[in-house]
């Protein structure tokens, strides 16, 4: 099986802050023994594509890897670009197999597969290698890929075979449905770090026994460092490091922060102490924070930190609300903030169709038309699942509820803020648009620890996420091309994620490399100008006889 391989190719750049550039003469490289080179089918645009456009080398997943893999082998990648490097887009892809060195193992030559790009055992310095950031993505005709990379510790390869039944579009929308599957699907840790590092500080007196307990309960972490006045006790059954101040841990950073007391500016000046993947968890004593807290939501997203609390002296009532993950329950009022943008979409329509009895979506968004897009689809989905549907325009209207379950679409401080007000008790909200992880907002973690509400925030999936929504697309139980609101070819793509910045396109934005001269264009659009193309479709929907028949007319010459 022999491919004709070009030597130069066109492709999408980030440049710099803010700055794309379109090539038209990038160079097509050879791949090394144990690379692949696979050729580009579809790429789906995303909003994170443009966190990646304005932090460029800021960006948690644009910096160098720091461990996991030697750097002799990173300097042998081409497509591995951290820093101020130029870098090219695009993580939502279906590849094709066209070339690989003599000494890779698990892709084959002509497969197609689908792209898992969250490479987690790769750290950087505040999140993990991936395609598309660090490691050059799809907007382009061809890419490198490094089998040392896209192999998991476990030994399993992060591209996925996929059915050539199945249209590109579908298959690359996996990856997105998977970030949202994995928001719902995510593990909580519902004890204490076994063998983490604890610190904890106490502006108030802490009982030994209630401690003991606490510990006995929900495990013992391997060292505690104790910031009190009196001292600790000495009987724990841990080591023990007794400090006088904060300022002595310096940003020394703890899987297990326990605070308690009630002064706002401790709780502020903790949050950077909180390891990734930490728990703070903030026992009140009985007082009151008696403000709003500046809190660190960006990093439940991209650090995938939590926080508990409660309003008495014992930590352990905090631990016995944290869910075993971030699914919805039975009987939830569910509110998507930001429902008519592509996640936004993803969110209300897999809740509808999740099977969870009794439960209503609440699907808000400023824009009446991407509303009205929204409802046309899941109405009728709804209806026919039993579920409860609203749709309303937060401008016009308020809904009345109190949420148990809210989902954030929009990366804003100030819409967590708002959630706390108006959720009900042992409420989750789920953060899922990025918010970076510098960003703070100012929380009423008053309301938030009496009501025992819970942050949630994952960013990406893992690879069960992607085989689990690959499987239900293969079987018939989802169709991800629903999502497909405009094409066009990599001559178009810049405007495209211009589209997505403006938030002009309600839905996904599918880019084929392997069309020419496409320029972007919404499917009403398509049905003017190629309505060849859009007489394939079934109805206003997306799919794969009218992929083919667009592959047809704007083929690359």
């Amino acid at each position: 099986m022999n491919y004709a391989i070009p030597e130069t190719q066109h492709a999408v750049q980030i440049v710099g802050p803010d700055q794309l550039k379109f090539s038209t003469d990038k160079p097509v490289d050879q791949p090394g023994p144990y690379q692949v080179l696979c050729r580009i089918e579809a790429v789906g645009l995303c909003f994170s594509d443009l966190k990646l456009l304005k932090q460029f080398s800021a960006h948690a997943r644009k910096t160098p890897v720091i461990r996991g893999i030697d750097d002799s082998i990173l300097r042998e990648i081409p497509s591995y670009v951290p820093g101020d490097a130029p870098t090219v887009p695009g993580h939502e892809a279906v590849v094709r197999v066209v070339a690989l060195g003599d000494s890779v193992k698990k892709a084959k030559l002509g497969g197609r597969y689908l792209v898992q790009t969250d490479y987690r055992w790769l750290p950087t310095t505040s999140s993990n290698a991936s395609f598309g950031y660090n490691l050059e993505g799809a907007l382009q005709e061809y890419v490198i890929m490094d089998e040392r990379v896209i192999t998991s510790p476990e030994g399993e390869s992060f591209l996925i075979p996929a059915s050539p039944k199945l249209s590109a579009s579908a298959v690359a929308l996996v990856e997105p449905w998977a970030c949202v599957e994995n928001a719902y699907a995510t593990t909580e840790r519902i004890g204490l770090k076994v063998d983490g590092h604890m610190l904890v500080v106490a502006d108030e007196k802490v009982e030994p026994d209630t401690f003991l307990a606490f510990l006995n309960q929900y495990g013992r972490p391997a060292q505690i460092t104790w910031i009190s006045s009196p001292p600790a006790k000495k009987n724990l059954p841990v080591p023990l490091n007794e400090i006088s101040s904060l300022a002595e841990v310096g940003n020394t950073e703890y899987d297990d922060v326990i605070y308690f007391g009630s002064n706002p500016e401790t709780v502020e000046a903790l949050f950077p102490n909180v390891a990734p993947r930490g728990l703070l968890n903030i026992a009140l004593c009985g007082g009151t924070l008696g403000r709003d807290v500046i809190t660190y939501v960006g990093r439940v997203h991209y650090g995938g930190i939590r926080i508990i609390g409660t309003t008495g002296s014992n930590p352990a009532d905090s631990m016995m609300y944290i869910p075993v993950n971030g699914e919805i329950r039975p009987g939830d009022k569910i509110n998507v903030i930001g429902a008519g943008g592509p996640m936004g979409v993803m969110h209300v329509i897999r809740n509808i169709c999740q099977g969870v009895p009794d439960v209503t979506v609440f699907a808000g968004d400023l824009d009446e038309q991407r509303l009205n897009q929204l409802s046309e689809i899941a109405a009728p989905m709804a209806e026919k699942n039993q579920v409860g549907y609203q749709s309303y325009n937060p401008s016009r209207q308020t809904p009345s509820e109190a949420f148990d379950y809210v989902a954030l679409m929009a990366p804003v401080s100030a819409l967590v803020a708002q959630a706390v007000k108006t959720a009900h008790p042992r409420a989750i909200i789920n953060v899922f648009a990025g918010i970076p992880a510098t960003v703070t907002g100012s929380i009423d973690l008053d309301s938030y620890i009496k009501k025992q509400l819970y942050f949630i925030g994952t960013s990406g999936s893992v690879l069960q996420d992607m085989k689990t929504v690959l499987k239900k697309i293969e079987s018939n139980r989802l169709d991800t091309d629903l999502s497909v609101a405009a094409v066009c070819s990599l001559e178009g793509a810049i405007d495209g994620i211009r589209a997505v910045e403006k938030q002009m396109i309600p839905g996904k934005v599918l880019v084929y490399p392997a069309c020419r001269n496409l320029p972007l264009m919404m499917l009403e659009e398509l049905a003017q100008k190629a309505p060849q193309v859009t007489e394939q479709m079934t109805g206003n929907l997306w799919n794969k006889n009218a992929e083919q028949k667009l592959l047809e007319t704007y083929k690359r010459k």
